[in-house]
């Protein structure tokens, strides 16, 4: 995988595609990814079906993570895993293990996050009815025999330490100009921990780990009522039963009402195979919004600021006021963190007017 270049990388495409489907990649067009080093093409066909698949590439070299994080899983046996499960996700046309290429079904690009914003309130709130479906039903699955990687990686105290130290060490230098002083620092690494024991005491229960509106893509269905499919799944995970429905429904890209929020939380609670208490689910919902909305938006201002990808800058508001929002709530429940809550409400509503400032984030 490692030293080919653009040209190399698509000979390369070509030859897999016309091997695996005996059909001719007219075109090859290199789609939007998100912040990850993985690349995607859409390549379209020459003849027969299907008219066109998603490659997806694998980086040559894997990305740095902190000591004591693992790597992620490859997408395979997770998919399909999930697939003989009855659970929606792209079939897998071919792949090729060496050089790291993934042939998969074409579900087209239109998103839960890109639907939603075109439709009236109820239709959006059926379509993240739909999704909150898929919750209970991922976390019915057992783990199979032989045991995958996803059911032997879980949301802990390393993981939730790291997304601590990515605030400190990114968010607040952009967000305040400013190193974050050793007290600042010790409030987060202190809050972090504190999340972390109570995530240690929940039920664990598979995850799709990034399970937002963006990654959740519309495959036309029966009678022409298209299915949600969920993409990335290699991420897969055992966490809080709250986790996926924290990424869903405290999504920055796509802030829902309140009330809409609270409606699909209740109806899913009931639903989960652990049916937590009110007050349980209401606590870790909160504390993981804290953990995982303050990672995204270190995830956001770092490339902006160290890789002058800007794309995401838009939706660090939306980030600061569920953290601004949730933080008070977590810190009426447990009182050590107020000052973790103290910490975010103290940053200015305006911080991203000038986010981009001379501070230099640590890489």
């Amino acid at each position: 995988m490692s030293g080919r270049s653009d040209d190399e990388l698509r000979t390369q495409i070509d030859g897999i595609v016309r091997a695996a489907m005996g059909s001719v990649p007219v075109r090859l067009d290199e789609l939007s990814a998100g912040l990850g080093t993985r690349r995607f093409f859409r390549a379209e066909l020459d003849a027969g079906a299907p008219t066109s698949l998603i490659v997806r590439v694998e980086p040559a070299e894997p990305a740095a993570l902190p000591a004591g994080i693992a790597p992620e899983p490859s997408m395979e046996p997770i998919r399909d895993f999930l697939e003989r499960s009855g659970l929606p996700v792209p079939a897998r046309l071919a792949e090729d293990t060496e050089a790291g290429i993934t042939l998969l079904e074409d579900l087209g690009d239109e998103s839960l996050e890109a639907a939603a914003v075109h439709v009236q309130p109820a239709q959006r709130r059926a379509l993240y009815e739909q999704a909150c479906n898929l919750i209970p039903r991922l976390q019915r699955l057992a783990p199979p025999e032989p045991a995958l990687p996803a059911f032997e990686r879980r949301l802990d105290a390393a993981l939730i330490a790291s997304k601590a130290v990515k605030w400190i060490e990114w968010a607040v230098p952009a967000l305040l100009h400013r190193q974050a002083t050793p007290a600042e620092r010790q409030t987060v690494m202190s809050a972090f921990a504190f999340i972390a024991e109570i995530a240690e005491t929940a039920p664990a229960r598979l995850a799709h780990r990034d399970f937002k509106a963006a990654n959740l893509h519309r495959r036309p269905g029966a009678r022409g009522r298209p299915e949600l499919v969920m993409i990335d799944v290699q991420g897969a995970f055992l966490a809080p039963p709250e986790y996926d429905l924290v990424c869903l429904l405290r999504d920055s890209h796509m802030p829902l009402p309140e009330s809409e929020v609270a409606a699909h939380c209740e109806r899913v609670r009931i639903e989960l195979p652990d049916s937590p208490s009110p007050d349980d689910f209401a606590r870790r919902f909160d504390l993981l919004t804290l953990a995982r909305v303050s990672k995204d938006l270190s995830h956001y201002l770092e490339a902006a600021r160290n890789r002058d990808d800007t794309r995401y800058l838009a939706f660090v508001p939306a980030g600061l006021a569920n953290l601004r929002a949730a933080a008070p709530r977590a810190a009426e429940r447990d009182a050590i963190l107020i000052a973790l809550a103290d910490h975010f409400t103290s940053i200015p509503a305006d911080a991203m007017t000038d986010a981009l400032g001379e501070t230099t984030c640590a890489p």
